[in-house]
């Protein structure tokens, strides 16, 4: 198996009110086509919102039980500090929860945590130590 993700899925509550989320973070939507799921392509990989209850069928599991925050947390780092601010102010005005605001971090940075309506947890950060290329690719160090 190649060290990579391709494609992250998050089971979502209402998939019209998650995808109206990202639209309104500035998401733009791929697969126009597609049914009962919504595609975002976000650098070399996508994101796909997907009936909760849809994946755990997919799946072949039980579907999870509602109440508190998933235990997964997706990143977003960002170039300078304020940018942190902007990302979370954004996320609030789009629908979202800061669940952490914006501070100094212990291993160094700038971080928060917003929520999205589904409460899926996402840490926007400013990290010095890892850079981020011309097209948003996190480029960790050795």
């Amino acid at each position: 198996m190649e060290q990579r993700i391709s494609l992250i899925t998050l089971g979502v509550a209402d998939l019209d009110r998650a995808a109206a989320f990202y639209d309104r973070m500035g998401w733009k939507r791929s697969v126009a086509q597609a049914q009962g799921v919504v595609f975002y392509q976000i650098g070399p990989l996508a994101v796909a919102l997907f009936p909760r209850g849809d994946l755990a069928a997919d799946a072949g599991v039980a579907e999870p039980a509602t109440g508190g925050h998933p235990p997964v947390a997706l990143g977003y780092n960002t170039r300078t500090a304020d940018e942190v601010d902007q990302v979370l102010a954004d996320a609030r005005a789009a629908g979202g929860t800061i669940v952490k605001p914006a501070q100094q971090a212990f291993w160094g940075g700038y971080s928060g945590y917003f929520a999205d309506p589904d409460g899926f947890l996402w840490e926007v950060a400013h990290n010095t130590g890892f850079a981020l290329a011309d097209d948003g690719s996190l480029l960790l160090p050795d």
